[in-house]
């Protein structure tokens, strides 16, 4: 099962109708805020199993950022305007707070870029409402490493989960991991805007299959 060029493409078109691709310029240094053991280790795999199938490296330390993959878990968004320092990691946080409770908002993501336009850091807030509470923390920590290892569109998604059930566990979909795989490939750049992409991602789904 393999993606064809219409759905690539979609999976990278925002709502405005720009095509916007980008994926990780350096390794991927993780830290976990505000889960126990149990989970951080669940987590980390996580982030490790994405990380290998798209040929990627998982590191300890940024040499700019120190950790560069963020994610928090919390019981209400107003706990992030106590973090200290949150502010200068999040552009205008506290409106961008405001308007995740207003719709009622239980995840949100937040990505910065290098000069090359590959993706340099990522932010991932989970607020951990009943629906999120009810995810057993594997599939709740792969979905969330796959939407943070290549920037998707704002509507990437919604209609279908990256992953599926293999028996009782939650894996990624085969055309999913696929395009991840392509999407990694040295020979394509790091980050793109014209849809034109979306058929290089195709030919190289071919090639890495």
């Amino acid at each position: 099962m393999k993606m064809d060029v219409v759905e690539i493409e979609d999976l990278f078109t925002r709502a405005d109708g720009s095509f916007v691709f980008a994926r990780w310029g350096r390794p991927i240094c993780p830290v976990v805020f505000g889960v126990d053991d149990a989970t951080l280790a669940v987590v980390k795999a996580a982030i490790d199993t994405t990380c290998q199938l798209a040929g990627h490296d998982m590191g300890e330390m940024d040499a700019e950022l120190g950790s560069n993959l963020m994610m928090f878990f919390f019981t209400d968004w107003a706990e992030l305007l106590e973090v200290p320092g949150m502010d200068r990691l999040v552009p205008d946080l506290a409106p961008l707070v405001g308007r995740l409770q207003k719709v009622g908002a239980n995840q949100y993501r937040f990505f910065r870029f290098d000069d090359k336009g590959a993706i340099k850091a990522c932010f991932v807030f989970l607020c951990m409402d009943k629906h999120l509470s009810d995810v057993p923390a594997q599939t709740l920590a792969l979905s969330q490493i796959v939407q943070s290892i290549l920037l998707w569109s704002d509507s990437a998604f919604q209609d279908q989960s990256p992953l599926m059930v293999a028996g009782e566990v939650a894996v990624l979909r085969p055309d999913v991991a696929g395009l991840i795989r392509a999407a990694y490939d040295p020979v394509l750049p790091v980050a793109a805007r014209d849809a034109s992409h979306a058929l290089r991602l195709a030919a190289r789904i071919e090639v890495t299959q």
